[in-house]
């Protein structure tokens, strides 16, 4: 009896926890993982490899928002309603723009901060549940990788902070959408907690004066409080095979 096929769609899957999902969903011969992402990662090509899991690699400026929606919903169309037992979007891509104070932004930086972190993830969200809405033997799944900084004010990220508190509560939204519907998908916008990643080299390196925060941060990587990309993307594929996922559309890891 042939195994189940799962699907998987990633995006921000170059590096940081993106690539440490990416590496972990491969580790499964029936998956089926589409990563976009600026930059494709030959490492991932070859975990494929070794497993049997199936990779497509798309390369996506995700500030383009509706060209990557439109590419999606294409591919999803062309693929046979029952080929996938568990069908899975995961929008993890973001950026911050330059660490200021909103009156010294560009306003160039913080339009593709809410492109990357807002609105592509809405427009990615759409197609897919359009494009598999009759796919009614498949288990679909919207995780939408959010921050506490979408639930706690910070000086000098107003971009970031708004990206992630309207994914939360477009979440909201979408999961009231899809409870009225018979075969509805489930949806989570979730805080994967405190990583050490690029990001957080941006936060420690800022500049004092505009960033009241910065010691903060450098204290938490001071003091080994910070989860590293592999740890955090077990914890979130974790929550996302949970049997309640989805139960309460905004979570932190951190309430496990």
């Amino acid at each position: 009896m042939s195994q189940p096929q799962h699907l998987f769609i990633l995006t921000g899957a170059s590096r940081g926890m993106g690539l440490a999902m990416a590496e972990q969903l491969l580790q499964g011969p029936g998956n089926t993982l589409v990563c976009l992402a600026r930059n494709t990662q030959d490492a991932l090509t070859a975990a494929a490899q070794a497993s049997g899991a199936t990779l497509e690699q798309w390369q996506q400026d995700l500030s383009q928002g509706e060209q990557a929606a439109a590419r999606l919903k294409a591919w999803l169309a062309a693929q046979a309603p029952g080929r996938f037992a568990s069908a899975t979007l995961i929008n993890n891509a973001g950026t911050i723009p330059r660490i200021a104070p909103l009156s010294e932004s560009d306003p160039a930086d913080l339009a593709n901060a809410l492109r990357v972190g807002l609105e592509s993830p809405m427009q990615l969200t759409a197609a897919f549940l359009h494009a598999t809405e009759g796919w009614t033997a498949t288990t679909r799944k919207v995780l939408n990788i959010s921050s506490g900084l979408g639930r706690r004010a910070m000086a000098s990220q107003a971009a970031y902070c708004a990206a992630k508190a309207g994914m939360d509560h477009f979440t909201r939204c979408v999961a009231l959408d899809e409870a009225h519907k018979p075969h509805g998908a489930k949806v989570c916008s979730l805080a994967p907690g405190v990583i050490d990643t690029d990001m957080q080299v941006q936060l420690r390196g800022a500049a004092p004066e505009t960033f009241p925060d910065r010691e903060n941060f450098a204290n938490l990587k001071a003091g080994g409080q910070l989860t590293s990309p592999a740890d955090a993307a077990t914890r979130v594929l974790a929550w996302l095979e949970r049997a309640d996922f989805g139960t309460n559309p905004v979570a932190d890891v951190r309430e496990a």
